[in-house]
């Protein structure tokens, strides 16, 4: 499989260590698109860092139409116990308003599923708010389906750190695995 696919005039690529501020500027974007309550803590080198360091966590595609990029997909690996094989969890999908509808988003996620079967992931998979009726619309329009059973978790901040510095169960947990 070829890692740059080219559609029309749509190249997508992957992404190289001089995109990074790029993305940042597309992560942004996209957070304001989102209406998301908050600052991005992320900065240009942490995307670089988690993208291109010593041990990247994700990968990121590039969508450019005539050298200009409109769009990118950033996704990671994962794994399933029960079907015994990894996938990718697309994290983010972002095109820029002027291009949506051009068929780039569509273009992204197509780059994103031949990666997944090319690599013999079980699955593709990725979040999306449930008041993003745009992105609800064209998800169910490539027939995805929402996953009913299971919802999303998640410690942070002040439960994170108090789970963390929970000493007393993380001793007993080192005493039963001795």
């Amino acid at each position: 499989m070829s890692d740059v696919v080219t559609e029309s005039r749509l190249l997508i690529r992957p992404a190289e260590p001089g995109d990074a501020e790029m993305l940042h500027r597309f992560i942004v974007e996209l957070t304001e698109a989102e209406q998301y309550p908050g600052e991005v803590a992320a900065q240009p080198a942490d995307v670089a860092n988690a993208l291109f360091g010593d041990r990247p966590v994700a990968e990121a595609v590039v969508a450019d139409i005539a050298g200009d990029p409109v769009g990118f997909a950033l996704y990671y690996p994962t794994y399933s116990t029960v079907a015994g094989r990894s996938g990718i969890h697309l994290e983010d999908l972002y095109v820029r308003p002027e291009h949506r509808g051009d068929g780039v988003g569509r273009a992204l996620l197509a780059h994103l599923a031949r990666l997944a079967v090319a690599r013999g992931c079980a699955r593709l998979e990725w979040w999306v708010l449930r008041t993003n009726d745009p992105a609800l619309r064209f998800y169910r329009r490539l027939h995805a389906r929402t996953v009913d059973e299971i919802d999303v978790l998640r410690l942070d901040g002040p439960q994170l750190r108090a789970l963390a510095a929970d000493h007393h169960r993380s001793e007993v947990d080192s005493a039963v695995a001795q």
